[in-house]
């Protein structure tokens, strides 16, 4: 099969020919039709962090099931899935109270190193899968516990957002914060988590939406999406806009950026009582100075958000659902379509302003 390889970080994605194993017991092989481009691969990719090369990346995948091992149950053959790069093993006490996103002990869902590898290119290297899963190619081979099932009739490239941007963004209001109907919400950063992020918010019924981000094409999307209203950072110093529409601040902030001065930023737009939710990662470097004592005499909290805190075998059909209903607007977030070859071009892409999400729907070259 076709798949893109890292073969060095910060060497790009080529396509080569790889092999992939059977399926073992609890694993699935799912046919792809669609992965999308998650900035976090990107991130993966070059900065010498994550799984050694070479490795195949990629974690927003959907697909049909065409092969899996014998032990795998809530499955069939032909279902379209929707894989993730939460592993959970099931049986820590995290997963066991719910919190299969901080399972204890995610390499249960990868083989021992006494079996054979999954994936190997055509000389006999073991090729690394990121997160368990290896996206960008024509097929995956993983643990059945980062699968879900999604209706048929939802298209491929939208339900593969499901797996990661959508889990994060949506999953960081509603599972995370769990923000409650009338409260006020502010999203900084409009790109494809963000947008989610805004569509969360509209799920739970926050009367004021803002949304802040330097592209105008960004906030158009917004506005699509729910926003009441938004803000250019590079027009407007963002806290004094903020304080312009919210005199009292906002009960939430989802910072979808990273970096330092945004974090200090949003601290500034919270309302008393309110919180920051720290989504984006920046650079994987970012550290910030709190002044503790304005915190809690403000009541103010910092939380950070993996995957939105979900539970992807709930939540991603829910998302599903919601998207068939018309409540989720998960056509308006594939912006371009590309072939396996085109990954640079495509991340390239995302830099401009009138691109959502960039989703790969051509396996064949």
């Amino acid at each position: 099969m076709k798949a893109s390889v890292v073969n060095a970080f910060g060497g790009g994605f080529a396509v080569e020919e790889l092999a992939l194993a059977q399926p073992l017991e609890r694993e699935v092989l799912i046919d792809v039709k669609a992965s999308g481009l998650c900035h976090s691969d990107l991130t993966l990719a070059t900065a010498g962090i994550g799984q050694p090369p070479p490795v195949v990346l990629g974690h927003e995948v959907a697909g049909v099931v065409i092969a899996m091992g014998e032990d795998v149950t809530g499955i069939e053959l032909g279902d379209h899935v929707v894989a993730s790069l939460i592993q959970f093993c099931g049986k820590c006490t995290q997963c066991l109270s719910g919190h299969t996103h901080s399972c204890l002990h995610p390499e249960a869902t990868l083989r021992a190193e006494s079996e054979p590898a999954r994936l190997h290119a055509g000389d006999g290297r073991v090729v690394n899968q990121g997160y368990g899963l290896g996206g960008f190619a024509a097929q995956v081979l993983t643990h059945e516990n980062q699968v879900a099932v999604v209706p048929k009739a939802l298209p491929f490239e939208q339900a593969a957002l499901l797996g990661c941007g959508v889990l994060t963004g949506a999953g960081a209001v509603l599972n995370t914060a769990n923000v409650q109907y009338g409260q006020t919400v502010v999203v900084i950063g409009a790109g494809g988590v963000g947008l989610s992020t805004i569509a969360g918010a509209v799920l739970a019924g926050a009367s004021r939406i803002l949304a802040i981000d330097v592209s105008d094409g960004k906030l158009e999307f917004a506005r699509i999406f729910g926003a009441t209203d938004v803000i250019n950072s590079r027009q407007l110093e963002p806290v004094h806009a903020v304080r312009a529409l919210l005199p009292e601040g906002a009960d939430y902030v989802f910072d979808l950026v990273g970096v330092r001065a945004v974090i200090e930023q949003g601290l500034q737009m919270l309302s008393k009582g309110g919180g920051l939710y720290l989504i984006g990662i920046g650079a994987g470097t970012t550290s910030v100075e709190l002044h503790t004592l304005g915190l809690q005499l403000n009541q103010n909290r910092i939380e950070t958000v993996y995957m939105g805190n979900s539970n992807l075998k709930r939540d991603i059909p829910l998302y599903a659902q919601m998207a068939l209903a018309g409540r989720f607007p998960l056509q308006y977030l594939v912006s371009r379509r590309i072939a396996l070859s085109q990954i640079d071009e495509g991340f390239e892409a995302l830099k401009d302003g009138s691109i959502a999400r960039v989703v790969i729907t051509d396996f064949e070259h």
